[in-house]
């Protein structure tokens, strides 16, 4: 199985995080991997810019995009608990969390259309093409194309 992206990862993780009061994120890395199977070469893959695994990248991400549309907050530096309106999409018989979805929030509306304003038309074009990428993966990918 090759390493999900972090879209992908967003339903699960959210999940997860349904099962305890709060997680700590290292715990949510393993969770997630054995989630989706990883082996330990896909677990230990990492960013071109060689910063960190893939997939500790694309499960920080996840989480980051789930906490700005509310779905679950930072308890403390490294931690992350399911909100009540979390709880509500789960309780809600969807099985994928994906960036459509989440523009249903409007503080995930507002967080998105910060970094829209500062984009011209050119850099929306590649953003639509690289929409599965992490900001980290679009870094490197701008690094790589320099």
């Amino acid at each position: 199985m090759s390493i999900p992206d972090y879209q992908t990862i967003m339903y699960p993780l959210l999940k997860l995080l349904k099962k305890e009061d709060e997680k700590s994120v290292r715990q949510l890395y393993e969770e997630v991997a054995n989630h989706f199977n990883l082996s330990d070469s896909e677990r230990e893959e990492k960013l071109e810019s060689q910063t960190q695994p893939i997939i500790n990248n694309r499960v920080g991400w996840a989480k980051t995009y789930l906490v700005k549309a509310g779905l679950a907050k930072s308890t403390k530096r490294g931690f992350v608990q399911i909100t009540p309106k979390g709880l509500e999409v789960l309780n809600s018989n969807i099985d994928k969390i994906d960036i459509k979805f989440l523009n249903q929030f409007p503080e995930f509306v507002a967080f998105r259309s910060i970094s829209k304003d500062e984009s011209s038309d050119d850099n929306e074009v590649v953003l639509k093409e690289t929409i599965q990428a992490t900001p980290d993966e679009l870094i490197d990918f701008g690094i790589k194309k320099i």
